[in-house]
């Protein structure tokens, strides 16, 4: 039987989710009072490493499709380690160029400030550190390990490196400190981190430092945290833009109370612990629901979805979406259908600006076991160029992975 926690899901201004995991592998002497919240910086953003003023928001919208797309590998099971590595391997192929949101942190002793790629699809803590034998090229300096008093190598011979079945000379324990939203420094001592000497990527992309690791395995940032934070997380996404920045919460900060919140369980994974699941019943468009009957996803049991912060479409089993595209067709009614370059999407619709007023969209409703999402149209179709808006929901093509992959995207 799969372990169930609790996940909270607000359709409001801003996109919420609420993890709540049974973590305690690491833990203060005491929880930290009141929770603290740190912020999240969109790859896209100014603030970001990756940031390149020269594109258009069309062209960022297209960069951000082509990662959703590509990002289905990191789930594959299957997949040989010559495509990618493992969520914990140092030697990581699964690099900054993927993921949309960075956080901040710093490690060491004194604290060396980092920025990596905030990812609930990896566990490990990861950076490129010096002397480095093969580094992508990330804007800020290397970590350097010999330049920290708090930096202890793993033992070959300890339970936790052969635990991790990696190369024990890549882990260390080492303090990690968060800058919470208030300007309070919050060091948690002799974290399991990942440093990166010999780091394959793929076709020489890469600015960030490496990879925070929010999964549900025994290294990631939330497990290790444990009790510290009451087992507790949440991000609230904020559209990219807005005067607010996005946020990750620990702690009592985490928790999603008020109007329009509703809940689903997360059927965390087995093997690897990593991926969190949800269990998709449904979806309507306006009031017609498509039915259960219509796929073997909706009825394949527990977790059949899976929940990932690093992905901006929301890709579904081909019958799924075969059947929620011809609802969504019936929906849009006579607008003309177009096919833009550069977008992988199957349903983009010809409308201008001066015309988006009469643009009606369906409203999406996404039932999950124990609770139904509406979606508003912010969060399902997009403005992909002055003439046309599309339906971001897209068929999962990978034959060897049919699980569907959720991103309740930022509105």
């Amino acid at each position: 039987m799969a372990a169930y926690h609790s996940l909270a899901l607000v359709s409001l201004s801003t996109t919420t989710l609420l993890f709540i995991l049974c973590a305690s592998s690491f833990s203060l002497v005491s929880a930290l009072n009141g929770g603290f919240s740190v912020d999240l910086i969109h790859r896209d953003s100014p603030k970001s490493p990756f940031y390149n003023p020269s594109l258009t928001p069309a062209e960022r919208l297209r960069n951000a499709f082509r990662r959703s797309i590509n990002r289905i590998n990191h789930f594959n099971p299957t997949a040989s380690l010559s495509q990618q590595a493992g969520p914990n391997q140092p030697e990581a192929t699964i690099i900054s160029d993927n993921g949309e949101y960075l956080l901040e942190l710093s490690i060491g002793t004194p604290p060396f400030p980092i920025k990596g790629v905030a990812d609930t699809g990896s566990d490990l803590i990861w950076t490129q550190c010096n002397p480095c034998v093969s580094c992508y090229k990330q804007k800020d300096p290397l970590f350097e390990p010999e330049k920290s008093s708090t930096y202890k190598a793993l033992s070959c011979s300890s339970s936790q490196c052969n635990s991790l079945n990696g190369t024990c000379s890549n882990f260390a324990r080492e303090t990690l400190t968060l800058e919470s939203t208030t300007g309070r420094n919050i060091a948690f001592p002799k974290t399991l981190i990942g440093c990166g000497f010999d780091n394959k990527f793929s076709a020489g992309r890469g600015s960030a430092s490496g990879i925070v690791g929010l999964g549900g395995g025994s290294e990631s940032l939330i497990t290790q945290l444990g009790s510290s934070i009451d087992g507790k997380f949440s991000h609230c996404l904020v559209p990219l833009g807005s005067e607010t920045t996005s946020k990750l919460n620990f702690g009592s900060n985490a928790v999603v109370t008020g109007t329009g919140v509703v809940s689903t369980p997360i059927v965390q994974g087995q093997d690897p612990k990593t991926f969190y699941f949800l269990t998709l019943e449904g979806i309507s468009v306006g009031n017609t629901r498509i039915p259960s009957s219509s796929s073997s996803a909706f009825s394949s049991g527990e977790g059949n979805i899976i929940i990932d912060s690093g992905t901006t479409l929301t890709l579904l089993p081909p019958l799924v979406y075969s059947d929620l595209e011809a609802e969504v067709d019936k929906a849009v009614g006579s607008l003309e259908r177009v096919q833009l370059p550069g977008v992988p999407l199957n349903r983009c619709y010809k409308i201008s600006e001066s015309s988006s007023d009469d643009f009606n969209p369906p409203t999406i409703t996404v039932h999950f076991s124990g609770g139904d999402l509406k979606l508003p149209p912010t969060n399902t179709f997009i403005r992909v160029s002055e003439e046309a808006v599309c339906f971001v929901f897209t068929p999962n093509v990978d034959a060897q992975n049919q699980r569907g992959l959720w991103y309740n995207r930022k509105c």
